[in-house]
């Protein structure tokens, strides 16, 4: 197996660790590792330092080892090599732990992985690799495409109706690589200033900023720039000192005419906490969704993937791809992945009952078994409020909703019945979970935004 086999082999690994853990661990320890070798039985990983190894072979062996395994049954075991030694595959001697990654670092690699590459440019925060050419349109994301590229030929003008353009969806649907593919238009074409930057990583910089007296100075950065491209909005939900420095950032912006643009995985309206003067600025501008890709569309995608990693795949695999996993593009891209790894691995060519294997563990797994302290924890955190005050007797309206979707939730998920329900949420009567149950019922039939939310709590709960 050459060189470049084993780069595609370790994308399809880290493809789909990434789907199991945070961010943040993602990026502190995946970054700058690959695959060396796997002969003999042996998989060798080059890790950057004693530390990575360390922490790679305690804590993510066993997930590491389980991924190759599928891909290649000849693949027996891990071993870890750091980047500045020659691989040595029998060494068992464990290496003394080095100094733990700075934060800044730890940011500085979550958002490279953010984006799904390490050529980040450090100015802008963008990677050349997301570009309107390369992504998809469909009838799930056209309004929100359209609204893009009207950003880019509308700049220069006065014309305020797509500012801010607000995008929202689902995980893994392309937010992130349609905002990239904005900033990137516009940087080459127009030559202008742009800033791309996570909430976490604006929050991060502004809590850096306070602690060392530099305040003006990011202030300064953030405004001056021509558009300012902030990714998962929702996290600056309940910050009230990042919202506050925001506010007057998009105001800075708006008032010069410069562009905004946001994501999140809900609407505006959805995010709790999260203050009414931002939320109306928000909803100033252009609002777009992006829903879950059609079968022709992932079918397309998956097309277009084969074509720019030069491989051909039988037709009939990218069917069964694209027909049992829809909801997320990123774990569409994965599947493939994953063929396209046993292929280098194995040298023989894909047919449709060594995929249909390869894949069985993404398409048929189980939904993780929960509790009914994880539904009302979930529920809790996703409309910031505290547990507590879902299960006391209170009826402020902040508090009802949610105790209403959590009561719901216990039913639909967990087939709970109705005297448990009202039990598990303060001891109340039967009667109440019957009723809380049948109203959100009836609304997620015709509020839209409800379904959405709950959806999105329901991902949260089997993906987190």
């Amino acid at each position: 197996m050459n060189e470049l086999n084993y780069e595609e082999v370790w994308k399809a690994v880290l493809a789909e660790i990434e789907l199991n853990v945070s961010k943040a661990n993602f990026a502190t320890w995946f970054q700058n590792t690959s695959l060396l070798d796997t002969r003999d039985g042996s998989a060798v990983v080059r890790v950057p330092n004693a530390f990575t190894k360390e922490w790679l072979e305690n804590k993510y062996n066993k997930a590491i080892l389980k991924i190759l395994r599928n891909l290649s049954g000849d693949i027996k075991e891990v071993r870890y090599t750091i980047a500045t030694e020659a691989p040595q595959r029998h060494s068992s001697t464990p290496s003394k732990p080095r100094k733990r990654p700075s934060s800044d670092q730890v940011v500085a690699s979550e958002q490279q992985l953010e984006l799904g590459g390490f050529e980040v440019d450090p100015e802008t925060g963008l990677n050349p690799k997301y570009t309107f050419d390369s992504f998809i349109v469909g009838s799930f994301n056209e309004l929100a495409h359209a609204a893009a590229l009207a950003i880019t030929k509308g700049l220069g003008n006065s014309d305020q109706s797509y500012n801010p353009l607000f995008i929202y969806g689902g995980v893994g649907l392309g937010k992130t690589h349609l905002l990239q593919a904005v900033g990137n238009d516009v940087v080459r074409n127009l030559g202008l200033k742009v800033k791309y930057v996570t909430s976490e990583r604006f929050t991060n910089e502004l809590i850096s900023a306070i602690s060392n007296q530099t305040t003006e100075r990011f202030k300064e950065e953030y405004r001056k720039v021509d558009v300012l491209i902030i990714d998962d909005i929702q996290f600056l939900a309940g910050k009230e000192r990042t919202q506050e420095e925001f506010f007057h950032t998009f105001n800075a912006l708006y008032e010069k005419n410069k562009r905004i643009i946001l994501s999140s995985d809900r609407p505006p309206k959805a995010i709790p906490t999260l203050e009414e003067r931002l939320r109306s600025r928000f909803e100033g501008g252009m609002i777009a969704d992006i829903s879950e890709p059609d079968q022709e569309t992932r079918l397309t995608i998956l097309k277009s993937k084969c074509l720019s990693k030069q491989v051909v795949v039988p037709e009939e695999i990218l069917n069964y791809i694209s027909q049992t996993i829809q909801k997320n593009i990123r774990e569409l891209e994965g599947a493939l992945n994953r063929v396209i790894a046993n292929w280098r691995l194995t040298g023989s060519l894909p047919n449709i009952e060594t995929s249909k294997q390869l894949l069985n563990t993404i398409v048929n797994t189980p939904k993780k078994n929960l509790t009914a302290k994880q539904i009302i924890k979930c529920v809790a955190d996703f409309y910031d409020v505290q547990e507590k005050d879902l299960i006391r007797k209170n009826r402020r309206q902040e508090v009802v909703k949610p105790r209403q979707i959590a009561m719901y939730l216990l039913r639909t998920e967990l087939k709970s019945s109705f005297p448990f329900i009202g039990q598990r949420l303060g001891g109340r009567d039967h009667t109440t979970a019957i009723h809380a149950c049948e109203k959100i019922s009836q609304q997620i039939k015709t509020n839209s935004t409800l379904s959405d939310e709950i959806k999105l709590v329901v991902d949260k709960l089997y993906n987190e």
